[in-house]
């Protein structure tokens, strides 16, 4: 049984939640602020929260932050703030995903189910290649690490799975499209311009020279491609 972790401040949304996702097998425990959000999380370790960001005690970024400290466990923002700031500002800090309000229980649904997809797949590939190296970096796809040098490069949970996506079609290009409907769902089909931030934060991280990449490349108006060291 999935264990879903809601930290949420408005009861009725809490109490529709609930009905939902029990009826759906979801395993819910239910946090009303950011302190005891935290305090559960480390506790009962959840296969996956869905947060709300306007809590009453701190923002619902700095939960992002905090279990980031010490977990890649799913995170699925249910927010009613909607600019595409706040949305970037909630992946950039960790979550994995983001829903504003009023929402759809499907479409909720769906989101949580992939989310958790996300998170089994490493464990569950075989046969596949999980060490990619360059003459850059190390990416451990199992691990989900990062390298360069003697250095863990930290990346998001969005970094990573954007960079995910490419260096396991090595020299093949990744539609645009592909990218923000794997990444961001089909509500973001459009949002190109999430791929250019998340990729100049990827070049920037992994790049010797970010504005001359050698291994993150553009193919303009089509999407992006990861050339391995040859």
């Amino acid at each position: 049984m999935t264990r879903v972790l809601v930290v949420e401040d408005d009861p009725q949304l809490v109490r529709a939640l609930k009905i939902n996702l029990q009826a759906r097998k979801f395993d819910v425990e239910e946090a009303p602020d950011g302190g005891s959000a935290l305090r559960l999380a480390a506790a009962r370790k959840p296969d996956v929260i869905v947060l709300d960001l306007g809590l009453p005690d701190m923002d619902g970024i700095d939960v992002i932050r905090g279990v980031r400290d010490w977990s890649r466990i799913p995170i699925l923002v249910l927010s009613a703030r909607h600019t595409s700031e706040e949305k970037i500002r909630a992946l950039d800090a960790g979550a994995d995903d983001y829903v504003t309000k009023p929402f759809s229980m499907d479409e909720l649904l769906a989101r949580l189910r992939a989310a958790t997809r996300r998170q089994a797949d490493p464990e569950q590939r075989t046969g596949e290649v999980t060490l990619v190296t360059t003459d850059g970096f190390t990416i451990d796809l199992l691990a989900k690490k990062v390298r360069r040098g003697e250095r863990t490069v930290r990346l998001t949970p969005t970094e990573w799975h954007l960079l995910e996506i490419l260096v396991t079609h090595p020299g093949h290009l990744v539609s645009q499209t592909r990218l923000l409907l794997e990444v961001w769902g089909p509500t973001y089909r459009e949002n190109t311009n999430y791929l250019r931030v998340y990729m100049a934060q990827l070049r920037r991280k992994l790049e010797a020279d970010p504005a001359h990449p050698r291994y993150l490349i553009t193919e303009p108006g089509m999407g992006y491609r990861f050339e391995p060291s040859t």
